[in-house]
């Protein structure tokens, strides 16, 4: 399969989006936007993402024991494009609580997982992070989507 193609053809499936941040071995908060989440298995509480072995903060999400997911709202493109961004201090400015797993919680998330790490599952060009959820909130609002290269609200019906 063509790479572009494939991109594409996954690129239709809409998806939540989610800051996934850990505490890395030095001490310091660390968060990269991820689309690439799902909840796993109901018992254990399981959640997976997958890091890119060419994203920056790879060495970082590699070595973590704990990470928390954050769902961001539709009011928080702007907090995604920032976790997205390349070579800059993403947490500049912001705010954050410590989660149960000292995992920086980001303010006013639709919802968050806080995770200890169960395991660690090299897989093509990624690596599978999979977290065993030992706390999590949610709160009111709408979820911001990601279709096609952009950025998308729910329409309530």
């Amino acid at each position: 399969m063509d790479p572009r193609q494939f991109r594409n053809i996954a690129g239709a499936f809409a998806t939540g989006v989610t800051v996934v941040t850990a505490i890395n071995s030095a001490g310091k908060p660390v968060g990269m936007t991820v689309n690439s989440f799902t909840a796993l298995s109901l018992d254990p509480p399981l959640v997976l993402v997958t890091v890119a072995q060419s994203a920056s903060l790879f060495d970082d999400f590699t070595n973590v024991h704990g990470f928390a997911v954050n769902i961001l709202t539709d009011q928080q493109e702007s907090l995604s494009r920032t976790f997205a961004a390349k070579d800059i201090d993403r947490f500049a400015g912001l705010s954050y609580q410590s989660g149960v797993t000292s995992s920086p919680i980001l303010p006013d998330v639709l919802g968050y997982f806080d995770c200890e790490v169960y395991d660690r599952i090299p897989c093509g060009d990624h690596m599978i992070l999979v977290g065993h959820v030992v706390y999590g909130q949610i709160t009111e609002g709408d979820p911001l989507l990601f279709v096609r290269g952009k950025y998308l609200t729910a329409v309530r019906s």
